[in-house]
């Protein structure tokens, strides 16, 4: 028996294998670490299957595809997940993959929504670090930091 790519230290055919073979999952957790598998293991099928019927127009199966099967898929860490209200819940995560670019780091909030009884991921944002600037930004128009004399967007700023 194979642990779950999930991270719940569980065995792969206790924790998300039933629910990737279609059994509703209990909580909107539950979900998130069932998609997170099916990336991991490329099922496609699951990924747009468990997206909320409303928007699943939108997905595009072969990027869905190319990113799950050309990725190593690295781990998965819940940082938060909370129900909002009856029938919609949020779950904070970060996963780590690695792709031609090197490995990389998703933070996300996704929103998941029930319909029917049966949970479904909704939607979700990009979690972005904010960076603070250590000198104050420089106006296109501004003479260049370089010292040459000229202004910002005819030398440095190009």
């Amino acid at each position: 028996m194979s642990k779950c790519p999930c991270g719940s230290k569980q065995n792969l055919e206790s924790c998300c294998a039933p629910i990737l073979a279609g059994k509703s999952a209990e909580s909107a957790e539950q979900l998130m670490r069932a998609r997170y598998t099916a990336f991991a293991t490329g099922n496609v099928d699951f990924i747009i299957d468990s997206h909320h019927p409303s928007g699943r127009d939108e997905l595009n199966r072969e990027d869905i595809s190319n990113w799950s099967k050309n990725s190593k898929w690295l781990g998965l860490e819940i940082k938060k997940a909370e129900d909002t209200r009856v029938d919609r819940a949020k779950v904070e995560f970060v996963c780590q993959y690695e792709d031609q670019d090197g490995v990389q780091n998703h933070h996300e909030l996704s929103e998941f929504r029930q319909k029917e009884n049966k949970w479904y991921f909704y939607d979700g944002k990009v979690v972005g670090e904010v960076h603070k600037r250590d000198e104050p930004k420089v106006g296109r128009n501004d003479p260049c930091p370089c010292g040459s004399g000229k202004k910002f967007k005819k030398c440095c700023g190009k």
